[in-house]
């Protein structure tokens, strides 16, 4: 064996560098989410109809509050499903 005991990798080990989240909103400077969009709102879904979390989507949590307001305002008047089967 050689006295150098250093590590091989078959593959070289990836190194990812993650962007950093942001809040589209601020970034954007959007004051109000608007329940009358219900294309915006769709950003926010996934394809069963629920609301994606905070970490996916990286808005912070005042924002995330008022998007999940305008979706479930948005659900009452029939612009957006409750629940659904490949909505996007």
């Amino acid at each position: 064996m050689s006295a150098n005991k250093e590590i091989r990798f078959l593959t070289s080990p990836k190194l990812v560098h993650r962007q950093k989240k942001f809040c589209r909103f601020k970034r954007a400077g959007i004051h109000y989410v608007d329940y009358k969009d219900p294309d915006f709102l769709l950003k926010f879904l996934n394809e069963q109809g629920k609301i994606l979390p905070r970490r996916i989507t990286g808005n912070s949590l005042k924002f995330q509050r008022r998007v999940a307001q305008a979706i479930k305002r948005a659900r009452q008047i029939a612009l957006l499903p409750y629940v659904t089967d490949l909505l996007k």
